[in-house]
């Protein structure tokens, strides 16, 4: 069985010094979005993911294909759109390595991803479907994803989510963020939140209050990402020990967050789809989260299971 991903690819536009992007004067391409990044995040970890994905078919798109091929992404459901282009995200660091992000994505290849093609992607061999928030701000790709979430979660397939709050997205669209993450939440199993996310849908509180509320709203599973505080995990499902964890992160030189949710859920998928506990799926996704913020860039340092084993060791 394998895990489905949908969701949007882009490119990102890494600055080559931090600080504002106004005073920027290079920028180097990689693969960007975070259903994107999840997928290779998966595939270096020993899966073998498919990826619903929809792509310009312009250069950028060419280059975005390209690298979902290299690594071991299967192109199967890799759509490219004549008619749009690929969505572009522009990247600015702190001296601390967080980031913000200005898009050029109206009207772009994957916000068109078409709801009539949703029930033809297959289903049969697929045990893990994951989808993002982002294309939940666009039609007709958020139509799209939710026909597919649910119609996964009709056949069994657990479902997760990541919210991945963009406001910017979301300012001159008429669908509402914090209603659409509810909506989602209805149809999820497992979500992956960072407490903004969360908090921009009307969740708030400590870490453990807000997990107990994300459970209330539907998925049995919640993993609250803390940063270099670490996780926070809590669940009512069947994962073997604790129902409750809390993890307190690795310490590692941080240059670059981009990615590293990303990491993470590929880390926790990973550990649950493998039998692993609550606790163990916290700490190895913890790891991978955090090996992926010491370099430049998001899946360029996504790291093997191997690696993530050198640093918990």
């Amino acid at each position: 069985m394998r895990v489905l991903v949908a969701g949007e690819t882009l490119v990102d536009m890494l600055p080559g010094s931090s600080g504002a992007l106004a005073s920027v004067e290079r920028f180097d391409r990689r693969l960007g979005g975070a259903p994107a990044n999840v997928a290779v995040g998966l595939s270096r970890l020993g899966g073998q993911p498919l990826f619903w994905t929809r792509l310009g078919s312009d250069p950028f798109g060419d280059y975005l294909a390209g690298r979902l091929a290299a690594e071991g992404v299967a192109g199967d459901l890799v759509e490219r759109d004549p008619d749009a282009r690929t969505g572009l995200a522009f990247v600015s660091l702190d001296d601390d390595g967080e980031r913000s992000f200005v898009f050029y994505r109206d009207g772009s290849a994957d916000t068109r991803l078409d709801p009539d093609r949703a029930p033809d992607v297959p289903l049969d061999d697929v045990d893990w479907l994951h989808v993002g928030g982002v294309l939940l701000a666009d039609e007709p790709a958020r139509s799209a994803t939710l026909r597919l979430a649910r119609a996964a979660s009709r056949t069994g397939v657990t479902v997760s989510f990541d919210p991945n709050a963009r406001p910017e997205l979301w300012d001159e669209h008429e669908f509402d963020y914090a209603q659409s993450v509810r909506t989602a939440l209805d149809v999820v199993d497992v979500v992956k939140a960072s407490p903004g996310d969360l908090r921009n849908a009307g969740f708030r509180g400590d870490p453990s209050a807000v997990a107990d509320a994300v459970l209330d709203a539907g998925p049995h599973t919640a993993f609250l990402t803390l940063g270099g505080a670490g996780a926070v995990a809590a669940t009512t499902g069947s994962w073997p020990g604790a129902a409750r964890v809390r993890h307190g992160g690795y310490d590692v030189e941080t240059v670059d967050t981009t990615g590293a949710g990303d990491a993470f859920l590929a880390g926790a998928v990973s550990a649950l789809r493998a039998g692993e506990s609550l606790a163990e799926a916290v700490a190895f996704a913890g790891a991978a989260a955090a090996l992926t913020t010491t370099a430049r860039g998001a899946v360029e340092t996504f790291p093997t299971p191997e690696a993530v084993r050198s640093l918990r060791d």
